[in-house]
């Protein structure tokens, strides 16, 4: 058999033997992890003198380096604000208005000069009063104008009011001002906690409810509330209206003036088949607490392309 013959035969052999199925390769978009700390002493006080040195993070069990340390008032400030303004508010609704606009006022006078403000409201819907702004006349004549009625989409807020902040610099929180549990959402708990995870939103809800002991409080939407916070490193608070209100709000704005904004690149991490990976912050004094978010989430990437997260329309009434 001559020469040509043989690598004719070769060719034609190789290319009837079956060709193994290639495996996608998937990649994980490497980012800069950002996270809100706020760090208080045993007496419940904020504690806002720390140093980068004192702060440890672990990734999925991993020791990280912190890249970025900034302290309070150095970072500017972008608050998402949700007001519930669903049937169940109307005989609550302007007290509480009247609380968050004090809360406002105070907001902008000792805040960092670039700290923002956007105004939504929800009901069956979600509607965009005010878009970011340092103008307190628009947010309050908004505020003004708000009436109750309808069902509560608090998921689709916490969704929509995530995905605002998700381009915003500095520090990103949602605040929302509410009395029950999501009823017409067509987000699911999930969704607004990935997006507000995604946005490196910090959640702070205020629940108004009528008495403490009161046996007609929605129980589940409260432990709903308390679980989208706490992941995210915030907190609910359960206030009747009046001075307890304002004394929600007030403590807010003490944990917002002592944050920490902690950030660094994920190295050295194990293959791990869960998008969620979990975070944690510890404190080298062992006399303080350190409270932030649970985790993050990573996009895979499958080759050079990732399909990015789907975006919603904000629904209007």
């Amino acid at each position: 058999m001559t020469r040509r013959r043989v690598c004719a035969a070769l060719l034609a052999l190789a290319a009837a033997l079956p060709v193994p199925a290639q495996q996608p390769r998937f990649q994980v978009e490497v980012r800069l992890v950002r996270l809100l700390a706020t760090v208080k002493d045993a007496s419940g006080r904020p504690v806002g003198d720390l140093t980068k040195e004192d702060f440890l993070i672990y990734d999925s069990g991993v020791p990280q380096e912190v890249a970025v340390f900034e302290r309070h008032t150095e970072v500017p400030l972008s608050v998402a604000l949700m007001v519930d303004t669903s049937g169940s508010m109307i005989r609550k609704l302007r007290e509480a208005t009247g609380s968050v606009l004090a809360f406002l006022r105070t907001f902008f006078s000792e805040g960092h000069p670039e700290d923002a403000v956007a105004l939504y409201s929800f009901n069956q819907d979600v509607t965009l009063q005010a878009d970011f702004t340092r103008r307190l006349t628009r947010l309050e004549n908004e505020l003004r104008r708000l009436r109750a009625e309808a069902g509560t989409s608090l998921y689709d807020a916490i969704y929509f009011g995530a995905r605002a902040l998700e381009s915003r610099d500095g520090r990103r929180v949602i605040l929302l001002v509410s009395d029950g549990a999501d009823t017409t959402s067509a987000k699911e708990f999930d969704e607004a906690l990935e997006a507000a995870h995604n946005a490196d939103a910090v959640i702070y809800a205020v629940l108004i409810i009528p008495v403490e002991n009161d046996p007609g409080r929605h129980i589940a939407g409260e432990n709903a509330l308390i679980g989208l916070s706490t992941a995210t490193g915030g907190k609910v608070f359960l206030a009747t209206l009046g001075e307890k209100l304002d004394a929600a709000f007030a403590e807010i704005l003490r944990d917002l003036r002592t944050q920490y904004l902690l950030g660094y690149y994920p190295r050295n991490l194990p293959y791990l088949k869960d998008r969620f990976h979990r975070v944690e912050v510890r404190l080298r004094r062992p006399d303080l607490r350190v409270t932030t978010r649970s985790g993050y989430y990573v996009e895979y990437m499958s080759g050079s392309e990732s399909e990015p997260p789907s975006r919603g329309p904000l629904r209007k009434p």
